[in-house]
């Protein structure tokens, strides 16, 4: 018999897996954020009658496909409708209080979706653990400001939606909602960096789990309003909320298009602000309302110091940026020393630093170890040092250093190759094109069962990070604990980043 969960706006009749697993999917946290509710903060669901049906998941955020090379090493979802304000719920069972976790998906702010087949939460809810997977408003719809008075973070504020629909209703599915970890990756993992510091989201978790992202990326209202009026340019109407809620949601994706393709052609801060270097024109914004204050700054004076902490990167991030394309071998010398310098570095220090361990490298090699380390890695060892001052015992940091065989062996530890250890859905070959056909199990068993442990206990498995012994588990084959990897590429980074 499929199961019947009553939640405050109606039943849900999910499924059985054959793992013995509950799976609830399409369930409606907020109302379709369309009609006189586009461009708005996110709404109760409005209460249906009978059982309504949770066997398939629901709507996605309007997006555009990943551009190629990249559709063919990142799974992506794409399903029609409206009510795309949905998430899905995998539980061992409906008694109970068991550690819950609610994933936020990443994809740049303008892709991807908690429906992924990826992202099946079977494994987790086999081990123990309530999984829940969101879907938020992304780019445009998602990200857009454009001045004051004009609401901003409307997909941050679809993820407090979401956190407060399971604190409120997980219970029913089994879960105990304060034993609630959030976890990300990418632009998952940034947005939860910035819940951190968002009064809105506090006391909606009690733990968190950032995968390649921390509180750095981030806009002002200033780039915001440089993006927006470019944004309205592109779709020939007035840069308002009323003018763009009239333009029909292909068009609006469309354009955004258009506009992420000018910043990746012209990153120039008189044009784009911040996100001339951060190359993602749809990002959080500092508005002093929803988000009041950097969530770097803000964390440094200790806000989500009550939430326990997970971060870590991939080794080899950026070379899912320059690999595939083949943009690693085009690199000259000249370009990586503007690089650095673009980065704030001294070109003749760092070229010299990095290329310290790594003889052989290329100039494309040692570009995508610096735009690493600036994207990725530095942020997130800012972010644990923070945190570790406010939050002693309760911050850990890890890398992902298992390279995979694909694209001959060069594409290394690359963005989002992480991603099918953490959920051990190594059987599902949507991953393939990054990790190969015959990826670890044994890697898989030891990441995923440290995020369970994590969720459950606050402990995955390592000693804590702090500033002098600075522990990081690296899991590769084999994992294990190493105080401080490449400390002078760190501390090259001091007082820049």
């Amino acid at each position: 018999m499929r199961p019947v969960v009553t939640t405050p706006h109606g039943a849900v009749r999910g499924v059985l897996t054959e793992a013995g697993v509950a799976a609830f999917k399409g369930i409606p946290y907020a109302a379709a954020p369309y009609g006189p509710l586009r461009f708005r903060e996110p709404q109760p669901p409005a209460p249906w009658e009978g059982v309504r049906d949770a066997a398939d998941h629901g709507p996605t955020a309007p997006k555009a496909p990943y551009a190629a090379p990249y559709d063919r090493l990142v799974p992506e979802v794409d399903i029609p409708g409206e009510d795309c304000l949905n998430l899905s719920v995998w539980t061992p069972g409906t008694d109970g209080r068991r550690p819950v976790m609610v994933w936020l998906h990443g994809g740049a702010f303008t892709n991807g979706s908690g429906s992924v087949p990826g992202y099946d939460g079977t494994r987790f809810a086999r081990d123990g653990v309530v999984c829940v997977t969101v879907n938020y408003r992304l780019g445009v719809e998602g990200f857009l400001h454009l001045g004051e008075g004009d609401p901003a973070n409307l997909g941050l504020l679809d993820q407090v939606a979401a956190l407060t629909w399971v604190r409120d209703t997980i219970g029913a599915f089994g879960g105990d909602p304060g034993q609630v970890t959030v976890f990300g990756e990418s632009a998952g993992a940034m947005s939860i960096g910035t819940l951190l510091a968002m009064p809105r989201a506090r006391g909606l978790f009690r733990r968190a789990v950032l995968q390649s992202g921390a509180a750095h990326h981030t806009l002002s209202p200033a780039s915001a309003r440089l993006v927006g009026r470019r944004l309205a340019g592109l779709l020939g109407v007035a840069p308002t909320r009323d003018a763009l809620a009239a333009v029909p949601a292909d068009r609006v994706v469309a354009a955004q298009q258009q506009l992420r393709a000018e910043v990746a052609a012209r990153p120039d801060p008189e044009l784009w602000g911040e996100a001339a270097r951060n190359l993602m024109p749809f990002e959080p914004v500092v508005d002093g309302l929803t988000v009041p204050r950097p969530p770097a700054d803000a964390a440094a004076d200790g806000a989500g110091a009550e939430v326990d902490l997970l971060i870590g990167t991939n080794r080899d991030e950026f070379r899912f940026f320059l690999l595939p394309t083949g943009l690693v071998d085009a690199v000259s010398e000249p370009l990586l020393r503007r690089t650095a310098a673009g980065y704030g570095l001294d070109p003749e220090e760092a070229v010299g630093v990095y290329r310290g361990l790594r003889p052989d490298a290329t100039p494309g090699d040692l570009m995508a170890a610096i735009a690493t380390d600036w994207f990725y890695r530095i942020p997130a060892v800012r972010l644990a040092e923070a945190h570790a001052r406010h939050r002693p015992g309760g911050t850990f940091l890890y890398e992902f250093a298992w390279q995979p065989p694909v694209l001959g062996g060069r594409l290394g530890a690359c963005h989002a190759v992480e991603l099918p250890f953490v959920f051990d859905n190594l059987h599902d070959k949507a991953f393939a094109g990054l990790v190969g056909d015959e990826p670890p199990q044994q890697l898989a068993d030891t990441v995923h069962a440290a995020w369970v442990s994590f969720a459950a206990t606050g402990d995955p498995g390592w000693p804590a990070y702090d500033a002098e012994r600075r522990a990081t588990m690296c899991f590769d084959l084999p994992s294990g604990v190493r105080d401080d990897p490449r400390p002078h590429e760190r501390t090259l980074w001091d007082g820049r980043r």
